[in-house]
């Protein structure tokens, strides 16, 4: 049988302008190079100015549009990585319509040298989102950003005057009734469920100037508990950890709701650590606000992890396992009992 037209090899040549795009295309010893030719299916070879692909045309055509990428990055002034080159790969193998250059040169903030953009689509559209919506839901798995970037548009409104102050807030549940057994004063106690938000901001801020705006009442870092009664105008306020609420919990929190204010909730509904028989008010505020105006659900999967590629792959293989567990554990009766008929007798 005769190989259709689509398997035929084919060779695709791109000539870069100048030697410096070209060195910072493939790297100062060809290290990124070496990604490139990893990250794709057809081969590459460079000579000089001028790169050689040879492949299927679909691949070759793939391996076109990531080189046209990468040079439109570096014409806004991007610089390369391995992370970048994989993840423009990832955008442009999935077909979707936005453009790795419109996503990885987003700013949102900038600070001593340091720019916090979003690295996935999905992340591009969380932070997006955020801009359009009042009241804005981040719900996805460890690593993918959620609270980092709720966070870094949370100094970016503060900054630009959209809001006067800052409220993080998280439940303090993890600690349940220990918190009493815990040295020093409430604050310390607290301490180390509120760290992660702390750490946060001295990414975003001058160091220096944080316990300066904590003494304003410009930033609050509170446990959730302190929301209760209270009514929060000109504010951009973050729930993170927002599966270990309650549904009256998460009630609670978004009629704090005042005028000028924008809410941001993040989760992982994955990792609750609520008390056996508590409903997360993360996995029913979907159903009961989904269509409310003003609204909006962002989900994040593996795909937009941003720490350690390993994490993506540990994300996927306990869902994996979550899965084959409930499968084995039978359907839930409408009693709420599960059907053990399947298991039969152990």
């Amino acid at each position: 049988m005769s190989e259709t037209p689509q398997h035929e090899t084919v060779t695709t040549k791109i000539v870069v302008p100048d030697d410096q795009s070209m060195v910072a295309l493939l790297g100062s010893r060809d290290e990124l190079l070496q990604v490139i030719e990893k990250a794709l299916v057809s081969d590459v070879h460079v000579r000089g100015n001028e790169i050689t692909i040879t492949g299927a045309a679909a691949d070759n055509a793939l391996a076109t549009r990531l080189i046209d990428a990468l040079l439109t990055l570096l014409e806004k002034g991007q610089p390369l990585s391995a992370d970048a080159i994989d993840r423009s790969l990832a955008m442009l193998a999935g077909g979707g319509s936005d453009k790795p250059a419109d996503v990885l040169t987003l700013n949102i903030v900038s600070n001593r040298g340091r720019t916090i953009r979003p690295k996935t689509v999905n992340q591009k559209r969380y932070v997006e989102a955020i801009d359009e919506h009042t009241v804005v839901f981040g719900i996805g798995p460890a690593g993918t950003g959620k609270t980092y970037l709720a966070m870094a548009k949370a100094v970016q409104a503060l900054q630009s005057k959209q809001v006067n102050r800052i409220i993080l807030t998280r439940p303090a549940v993890e600690a349940g009734e220990r918190l009493g057994f815990l040295p020093g004063t409430l604050y310390d106690k607290i301490d180390p469920y509120l760290r992660p938000l702390y750490d946060a901001l001295h990414d975003m801020l001058d160091p220096d100037s944080i316990p300066r705006l904590m003494a304003a009442g410009t930033i609050e870092v509170a446990p959730l508990a302190y929301m209760r009664g209270r009514t929060l105008n000109d504010a951009f306020i973050i729930l993170d950890e927002a599966q270990n609420t309650s549904a009256e919990q998460m009630k609670m929190f978004l009629t704090r709701l005042g005028f000028g204010s924008k809410i941001v909730v993040t989760g992982d509904v994955t990792q609750i650590d609520l008390p056996s028989g508590t409903i997360s008010g993360l996995k029913v505020v979907r159903d009961i606000l989904d269509g409310v105006e003003d609204v909006h659900f962002s989900m994040l999967s593996s795909e937009d992890v941003v720490r350690h590629r390993l994490v993506g792959r540990i994300v996927d293989a306990y869902a994996q396992y979550d899965a084959e567990l409930e499968l084995e554990r039978g359907p839930v009766r409408s009693s709420g009992r599960r059907d053990d008929s399947r298991r039969g007798s152990r």
